[in-house]
C-alpha cells in the first residue's frame, strides 16, 4: 500500500508543477497575444483600440491591474471549470469546444494503430527472441531497423504520393468527404477510407520500437537462472517461452505502452499534417502558425496530464505485476 501511495504522492506533485510551469511558459513569451489577436481578427493594418485590447486581454485571463498571482489563482479556477479560453484561430469558438471536434479522430486513429502495432510488435519481437539467430530472426531485426532509419513523414509522402496522386486508390486530404458527421454507415465508411493512409504509415512505422525492445529484453530474461532451472526440470519450451520470458520481458513495454498512450493526446503532426487529418496534431500545428495561445496551452495541458495519468497506471501495473517493485522502493 505504501508503494501506491507514493506514487499518487508523486502523480499529484507532478501533476501542480506541470500545470505551474504551463501557465507560467505562455506569459514569458515575447509579444502580446491580444494585439496579435487584434490584428488576427481586424487586418495586420488596423489601428489599435487600447479598450478592445484590454477586453481581448480579459476574455485571454491576463485583465487590467491583475497580478501574476490573481491571475494563477484564476486560471487553476478556469482549469477546475473547464474553461480554456477562446480560441482565436476558430474565433468565437471556445478551446474545449474546438478540442472536442479534433480528439476523436485522433483517439480513433492513433489509438487504434498504437494498440495493434504494440500486440504486433511484441509478439514478433518475443518470437524473434525465441528463434534468435534464425533467417526469422534476421529477416524481423534487419528490416525492423531499416525501416526505422526512414523518416515517418517521408514513408507518408512516399505513401501519399503512390496511392493517393498516381493510382488515386485513396483521397489525398481530409477526415470525410460530402457525407454528414455522425454515427451513421455513410459516415463511418467515408472516415474509414480516409483513415487508411495515414493509418498504414502508423502501422509500418510503429510496430518497431515494440519488436527491438522485446526482442532485446526477451533474450536477456532467457539467459537468467530461472530459465536454466525451468528447462533442467523439463517445463515445455512454450511455458518457458510465454510464462516466464515473455512474461518478464513483457514488463518494459507495458510502461512504454502506457506513456504512448498517454502521449497520444498530442495527435501526431507530421504524419497529421501531410495528409491534413483532422486530428489533435494539425491542431496543433495550427496554433503554433497562429499563436493561438489558449489553444496551444490547453493541447499541451491535455499531453501533459495524459502521459502523467500513463505512468501512473504504469506504475500501478508494475507493482501489481512485479512484486519486487514494491519491495525495493518501499
Amino acid at each position: 500500500m505504501r508503494y501506491f501511495l507514493r506514487r499518487i504522492g508523486f502523480f499529484i506533485a507532478t501533476l501542480w508543477a506541470a500545470v505551474t510551469l504551463n501557465f507560467i511558459i505562455p506569459r514569458l513569451q515575447p509579444g502580446d497575444p491580444a494585439e496579435i489577436m487584434f490584428k488576427k481578427l481586424q487586418g495586420k493594418d488596423a489601428e489599435l483600440d487600447p479598450a478592445k485590447i484590454e477586453a481581448l486581454r480579459a476574455m485571454l485571463g491576463d485583465p487590467a491591474g491583475a497580478n501574476l498571482w490573481d491571475q494563477y489563482w484564476n486560471y487553476l479556477g478556469s482549469l477546475a471549470r473547464g474553461d480554456f479560453g477562446i480560441s482565436y484561430t476558430y474565433f468565437p469558438y471556445e478551446v474545449k469546444t474546438v478540442i472536442g471536434v479534433a480528439l476523436p479522430w485522433t483517439l480513433v486513429l492513433v489509438g487504434v494503430t498504437l494498440i495493434i502495432s504494440f500486440v504486433v510488435g511484441t509478439l514478433l519481437g518475443a518470437f524473434a527472441a525465441w528463434r534468435r539467430n534464425s533467417r526469422f530472426d534476421s529477416f524481423v531485426t534487419l528490416g525492423s531497423t531499416f525501416i526505422g532509419t526512414l523518416p515517418s513523414f517521408w514513408l507518408a509522402l512516399l505513401i501519399l504520393f503512390a496511392f493517393g496522386y498516381v493510382l488515386g486508390w485513396f483521397p489525398t486530404a481530409g477526415g470525410y468527404d460530402a457525407s454528414t458527421p455522425g454515427w451513421n454507415g455513410e459516415f463511418l465508411a467515408d472516415a474509414l477510407y480516409h483513415s487508411v493512409l495515414p493509418a498504414s504509415v502508423l502501422l509500418i512505422t510503429g510496430p518497431i520500437g515494440w519488436i527491438l525492445g522485446m526482442r532485446n529484453t526477451m533474450i536477456v530474461n532467457l539467459g537468467e537462472d530461472y530459465v536454466r532451472l525451468a528447462r533442467a526440470k523439463g517445463v515445455p519450451d512454450a511455458q518457458i517461452a510465454l510464462r516466464y520470458a515473455a512474461r518478464n520481458a513483457l514488463l518494459p513495454s507495458i510502461t512504454g505502452l502506457a506513456l504512448a498512450l498517454g502521449s497520444m493526446l498530442g495527435g501526431q503532426i507530421l504524419i497529421e499534417q501531410v495528409f491534413d487529418y483532422p486530428g489533435l496534431g494539425r491542431l496543433t500545428a495550427q496554433a503554433i502558425d497562429n499563436k493561438d495561445y489558449p489553444l496551444l496551452q490547453a493541447l499541451l495541458l491535455f499531453t501533459i496530464v495524459g502521459v502523467l495519468v500513463a505512468n501512473l497506471i504504469a506504475d500501478v501495473l508494475y507493482g501489481i505485476l512485479d512484486p519486487r517493485a514494491r519491495k525495493v522502493t518501499s
